[in-house]
């Protein structure tokens, strides 16, 4: 597989406040330089040249006409079927709305967008159900030309209208990230049967600067998925279902047992197997999700062979869990894979929505008691790195980079938020020397609580002014790892805190999760080098105050919001 073309320096670092534990970050950042005035008044529309792909920045690494992606065998063998394994259980084909939970694979398999991601850039797009695009350049409005050959797997062709109704269907009624998205255009207008426009709403800037368009916003559309209008009841659409529906991708639904396998199969008809995005790809007839209810029956599987593939996030287990005759002989393969784009976040996220977790200092307090050093070690065979920014591992990192003269303007009506550290650069979570006694840390964290209120009383720790118990749940689900759970606990009993483990099964996981009725959960964030409005999704003030995003933490944040407004109208170094 070819690499992703590193991005420059300092290319963009935008701004993110966090305050989470376990692999934890407080990231803060700035963004790019500011553009320079278009030529184009706000939501006048050009006509731009026909365009088979589309990059966030930059020029795509893929030309016109192009074979086949570099990473994809055009020659590869096609049959079989491969079992993949899935935690939890599902009760719905629906992806796109909150409630339920979906089975795994009907976005990837079933349901196509209008462009297709190229996978070795850090953000291109290529043509799919639309053929090509016509952007301006102050990226005020996109224009998809659907393909003329596009189909549904019922044969019905993908039209404008099935564009339009799946962006009104998603805008009022999709999960937050889409009714957040797509409120940003301006109109959708249907040119004729085969053609799309979307016009943007231009966002203010700060200083009295001229308004500017979201330079992300046509890449956000081109990922939109196309649903088949006359298969959908808008008014129904949020209520969840178990009844197969037409998509246009490579694979239709076969088997579904609800709540323990479901089966995609591959469609022999299906119109856009020559495209260039697909040469070399979705090659297995069948696939197949089996589900299990605990982790340990689906290693069991794994070893056995009844699973073709499992990603381990543990290190343990890496480390000495496959030691069995299949690996010896070779049915079994480890494979380390090295992967070129920001490490993204792992960390026990304490939800500031809760009144306990409210006082910042609070929050520090029970940082200090997390002992990664001795978790590390006496757990996972010292393999984990501890997480210091949100973008470990890139250019877009702030740490160990103070602040230039452009993120101290951009960041300057917010100091009192920040942390002078992290303008510094110097920002690292605390650490402790792996011996399992924290002791400096424990005396620091007791003094944060004793200022927030809070003293020990017969060896618990309670509210100094109404005697109320320190106390919280930590909500898992079967994927959280329960050793590092259990020496968190137990270090926090150490002063008097008692927090309380709750495993629940994935539909009622995920349903706590979206109304964000826990204490503390461990949360995974993945990150890309072209980070663009999945940052509202995760950061924004609005997302804290709307069911079903990723904001798990309550992050409600002035300078985030306006780090993550000036990193959407970037458009260079």
């Amino acid at each position: 597989m070819s690499r992703p073309r590193p991005p420059p320096p300092h290319r963009l670092r935008p701004a993110l406040a966090a305050a989470l534990a376990a692999a934890l970050v407080a990231a803060v950042a700035a963004a790019a330089e500011p553009r320079s005035p278009s030529a184009t008044s706000p939501g006048a529309i050009e006509t731009p040249r026909r365009l088979h792909a589309i990059s966030m920045h930059g020029r795509p690494l893929e030309p016109e006409g192009f074979p086949h992606f570099r990473y994809a065998d055009p020659a590869a063998p096609k049959g079989g079927r491969v079992t993949l394994g899935v935690s939890g259980s599902f009760d719905s084909l629906n992806p796109l709305i909150v409630r339920g939970v979906a089975a795994a694979g009907v976005r990837e398999f079933v349901l196509e967008s209008l462009m297709a991601r190229g996978l070795d850039e850090p953000f291109t797009l290529y043509g799919l159900l639309a053929e090509s695009v016509e952007v301006p350049d102050d990226r005020s409005s996109i224009t998809f030309n659907i393909d003329p050959r596009a189909r549904f797997s019922d044969r019905k062709p993908v039209t404008a209208d099935d564009v339009i109704f799946s962006f009104e269907v998603l805008r009022e009624r999709g999960r937050p990230n889409y009714r957040t998205y797509y409120k940003k255009v301006e109109r959708a207008e249907r040119l004729d049967g085969a053609r799309v426009r979307f016009v943007f709403r231009p966002e203010p800037r700060d200083g009295g600067a001229r308004d500017a368009f979201d330079r992300e916003m046509p890449l956000i559309m081109g990922l939109m998925p196309v649903l088949p209008r006359h298969a959908f009841d808008a008014e129904t659409f949020e209520r969840t279902s178990l009844e197969p529906f037409p998509g246009s991708g490579p694979y239709t639904f076969g088997r579904i047992d609800r709540g323990r396998a479901i089966t995609y199969e591959r469609d022999p008809e299906y119109w856009g197997r020559d495209l260039a995005v697909n040469r070399g790809r979705f090659n297995f007839d069948e696939v197949r999700y089996d589900y299990y209810r605990d982790a340990s029956s689906m290693i069991e599987d794994f070893r056995t062979g009844h699973i073709a593939l499992r990603p381990e996030e543990d290190p343990a287990r890496w480390a000495e869990g496959y030691k069995v005759p299949a690996l010896a002989d070779g049915r079994i393969l480890k494979r380390e894979i090295d992967v070129a784009v920001p490490a993204g976040m792992t960390a026990l996220a304490m939800n500031r929505r809760r009144p306990l977790f409210a006082d910042p200092r609070v929050r520090q307090a029970l940082i200090l008691l997390f002992d990664f050093e001795f978790i590390n070690k006496s757990l996972y065979f010292g393999l984990f790195k501890r997480t210091a920014s949100f973008f470990e591992r890139s250019a877009l990192s702030s740490v160990g980079r103070p602040a230039d003269a452009r993120e101290e303007t951009l960041l300057a009506p917010y100091r009192a938020e920040l942390k002078p550290e992290v303008l510094a650069g110097t920002h690292r979570p605390p650490a402790s020397d792996g011996s399992g006694q924290n002791r400096d840390n424990w005396r620091r964290a007791f003094a944060l609580l004793q200022a927030a209120g809070y003293e020990q009383r017969q060896g618990r720790l309670v509210e100094a002014s109404t005697g109320k118990p320190f106390t919280f749940e930590i909500l898992a689900n079967s994927t959280a790892h329960p050793r590092l759970l259990a020496s968190f606990t137990a270090d926090l009993a150490r002063l008097g805190i008692t927090a309380r483990v709750r495993v629940v099964d994935s539909a009622q996981y995920q349903g706590r999760l979206n109304t964000y009725d826990y204490d503390m959960i461990q949360a995974s964030w993945p990150s890309s080098l072209s980070p663009g409005n999945e940052q509202l999704f995760r950061w924004s003030r609005r997302a804290a105050a709307t069911e079903g995003t990723y904001n798990f933490a309550g992050v409600d944040s002035a300078a985030a919001d306006a780090m993550i407004a000036a990193m959407l109208q970037a458009e260079g170094a």
